[in-house]
């Protein structure tokens, strides 16, 4: 049924839980899976030059995280026993990333985790899977924490 799945992962408790439905998923369908750890390249565009350096920090940092995302899914794949493909992205925001990781992969499957934000708290901070619902033509699974 679903021949290529895309997980997004941030290292959270909830993309841990879509990362084992998504395993789930691959065994029952013998689906390929990429995961995907997406950062956002420019955080700091349009504060000035006096945050260069903040900039080459924080891409090393962010750099770490996804890779350390990304391990942590492909652990859990492995001891899964499903083979999956890793990719760090780049979005800004974030949502065009996982979008663009779903054409290059020609995923037919997004299994994403959603950290069930409400009221103030998503309209502060948005939601990048409420974004890739709106924006993909492939189906998402929502794994809710």
């Amino acid at each position: 049924m679903f021949k290529h799945i895309l997980v997004p992962v941030d290292g959270s408790k909830t993309s841990m839980l879509a990362v084992s439905k998504a395993a789930a998923l691959a065994k029952t369908f013998g689906s390929a899976v990429t995961a995907v750890s997406v950062i956002d390249p420019y955080p700091f565009t349009g504060v000035g030059a006096d945050f260069v350096y903040g900039q080459a920090q924080y891409a090393h940092a962010a750099a770490a995280q996804a890779n350390a995302a990304l391990d942590a899914a492909r652990n859990a794949m492995t001891e899964a026993g499903v083979p999956v493909s890793t990719v760090v992205g780049e979005g800004q925001p974030v949502h065009d990333g996982i979008l663009r990781a779903q054409q290059s992969a020609g995923a037919d499957l997004i299994v994403m985790g959603s950290h069930g934000r409400r009221g103030l708290q998503r309209l502060v901070l948005g939601s990048v899977t409420q974004r890739v619902l709106g924006a993909v033509h492939v189906p998402v699974l929502v794994v809710r924490d």
